[in-house]
């Protein structure tokens, strides 16, 4: 018998599952935001440290970019296991999306501008570290904006059509998924140690990779969303050797590794999207030829 049978309720006529199966994917997402406020608390923490002078403050910065990654991690497991369990409902849909804002809009957005910028070299002039703050404040506010607005754009369009439409086998989304730019700001973070950006010229690079990261979300370039993928396939062994050489590479290159994923998948969508652009090209110049 099946997950889905187990939980089906025997008194309902139409085979509905359960009342309290419902509430098995929403756990997760409670989890979500609960991983999210963590975060939160976590760089306001590292905030108030740093501005003393206090040691620590790395470590609540890394702590803070752990739990916005497990979120990723918890955010891919609610929807699947609703799917699983035939539990998905519009409660459950509003649910996810209202965490999604929380624990990968708001905390990384506060993270970005207190690891990145709220810290600048205090012996630069003074006019001069006030415009970095202003401008990671606002490209903070600008990554979180863009993801709410692509939260918006998935939740009313059932079936989104990216510019470059791709296989008919294959799932996409349309634009960078928030998660995927939340991990992005996660990783960097992680890998760096927490140690906040203190050099002005990475404090600008910084923000430049948050207005990219902001208007990734909102394009309609081809991103991948691997929702085809099902544990219950039979695969070849060699997926196995892949998942034991990516234990492997988490238990020692955490960090490398984290950031290559985040850094891959990112610009999976601009490859995509350029090579797209290539080819439509070179069918003119043959058309024209």
């Amino acid at each position: 018998m099946g997950l889905r049978e187990r939980l089906v309720d025997p008194r309902s006529p139409d085979r509905r599952p359960r009342k309290a199966a419902y509430a098995l994917p929403t756990l997760f997402t409670a989890g979500n935001i609960f991983l999210g406020y963590i975060s939160i608390l976590r760089c306001f923490r590292g905030a108030m440290l740093a501005t003393a002078g206090a040691s620590g403050a790395p470590e609540q910065f890394v702590i803070a970019a752990q739990a916005i990654g497990a979120a990723v991690f918890l955010d891919g497991l609610d929807g699947r296991i609703a799917r699983m369990t035939n539990t998905t409902s519009d409660f459950g849909r509003e649910m996810d999306s209202l965490a999604d804002v929380i624990s990968f809009g708001l905390a990384p957005a506060f993270l970005a501008w207190a690891w990145g910028a709220y810290f600048v070299d205090p012996m630069l002039p003074q006019a001069f570290r006030d415009h970095i703050h202003n401008a990671g404040a606002f490209l903070s506010f600008l990554f979180l904006i863009c993801g709410a607005a692509r939260l918006a754009r998935f939740n009313i369009q059932h079936n989104p059509i990216p510019k470059n439409p791709g296989r008919a086998d294959r799932k996409y989304f349309v634009g960078l998924a928030i998660p995927a730019a939340a991990a992005m700001v996660a990783s960097i973070v992680f890998a760096c140690g927490g140690q906040p950006i203190t050099w002005w010229p990475l404090c600008v690079a910084w923000m430049a990779l948050l207005l990219v990261l902001g208007f990734l979300m909102v394009s309609t370039w081809r991103y991948y969303s691997f929702k085809g993928l099902s544990l219950s396939k039979a695969y070849s062994p060699l997926i196995l050797i892949v998942f034991a050489a990516f234990i492997y590479g988490i238990w020692n290159y955490a960090k490398v590794l984290f950031v290559a994923m985040a850094a891959s998948y990112m610009l999976s969508g601009i490859a995509i999207r350029a090579g797209g652009l290539i080819r439509r090209r070179l069918r003119r110049g043959e058309h024209k030829a």
